[in-house]
């Protein structure tokens, strides 16, 4: 009757292990989904205090780094927000300043420049302008 029983009961163990298993694996899952969770809020709240510290055009400069170069935009994201809460930057952050920064890491951020004349209460380009002086 013993010897019955030891081939259900590695049944019986295998089958425990087998869900032991399974369940240490849904827990390294939720706990790896939880961290990139935590990541993510992270980097939205990183780039909202930013945004809070830039002026002058600075939101539509962040804009253009991030949809030309996103990876290296969030590193310096990090490291600009590193800086503000540790207290080293503490003034505002204007459009040509963070400019310079990108350009200064290497990234050659193309942004669309517009030279418009006010003439007569409107706003015209300088192209315009100087095709009516020709």
């Amino acid at each position: 009757m013993s010897q019955e029983e030891d081939p259900e009961l590695q049944i019986i163990k295998a089958r425990k292990m087998k869900q032991l298993k399974e369940k240490a694996k849904l827990f390294e899952k939720m706990k790896e989904d939880e961290t990139k969770a935590k990541t993510e809020v992270s980097k939205i709240d990183d780039k909202q205090v930013l945004l809070k510290y830039l002026y002058d055009r600075g939101d539509e400069v962040l804009k253009l780094a991030e949809s030309q170069f996103p990876v290296q935009t969030r590193i310096i994201i990090n490291r600009i927000v590193d800086l503000i809460k540790s207290g080293e930057i503490d003034s505002l952050i204007s459009g040509g300043e963070l400019l310079a920064i990108f350009r200064s890491v290497g990234l050659r951020i193309r942004v669309d420049t517009n030279i418009r004349i006010k003439e007569h209460g409107k706003f015209i380009s300088f192209g315009e302008k100087l095709k009516e002086g020709i």
